[in-house]
């Protein structure tokens, strides 16, 4: 009897404790709307390619991926610059034959036989102009780039539509096995 009456007098004192620590408010509860989508324009893809085909890289900052900017200019400008370079050795060598035709022997290649320098003309011809493929390639690609990045800044991504790698054992060998489970939860 003597151990009742504390531990009756403890939880009627954690009883009416809890009941005082509630407030009484008076807000009202919203239910937030989950299935609403976001507008979609449909011509933002076009316009960050037409963006990016006025001036490479600007359809990158309409896309505020502002990192690959540098990446559009170095692979432009890269490309650019060895074919300004394959272009010039190119005609030098070209120069150097049309003047070994003519009698001259006074050029910068006089070390080189005509059959080197018509090699010479080939191999800097053909590297000047794969070197104006990467150059034309690069600048679709910034365009690929641009439109397909505003194309797919507007799909809905939340954490309700989820994929994980997970390890689990084989019911069998109770050897780890690798996979990835796709979730969606529903709200």
């Amino acid at each position: 009897m003597n151990k009742i009456v504390p531990i009756s007098l403890l939880f009627f004192l954690i009883g009416t404790a809890s009941t005082f620590a509630q407030a009484k408010s008076d807000a009202v509860l919203v239910a937030k709307d989950t299935t609403k989508l976001e507008e979609i324009d449909p011509l933002t893809p076009a316009k960050a390619a037409f963006y990016s085909a006025i001036l490479p890289g600007l359809g990158q900052a309409y896309n505020k991926k502002y990192w690959k900017i540098p990446l559009v200019y170095g692979a432009i400008g890269t490309s650019l610059y060895f074919y300004i370079d394959n272009n010039k050795k190119y005609h030098d060598y070209r120069d150097a034959y049309k003047r070994r035709l003519e009698g001259y022997n006074d050029d910068n290649y006089q070390f080189l036989d005509d059959d080197r320098l018509i090699a010479g003309q080939k191999f800097y011809q053909r590297n000047r102009d794969l070197s104006a493929l990467f150059v034309v390639g690069f600048y679709v690609l910034n365009i690929i780039d641009a439109n397909v990045d505003a194309a797919l800044i507007q799909f809905n991504v939340n954490e309700r539509l989820s994929m994980r790698p997970e390890i689990y054992p084989n019911d069998v060998t109770f050897r780890p096995n690798v996979g990835l489970t796709f979730n969606y939860t529903f709200k």
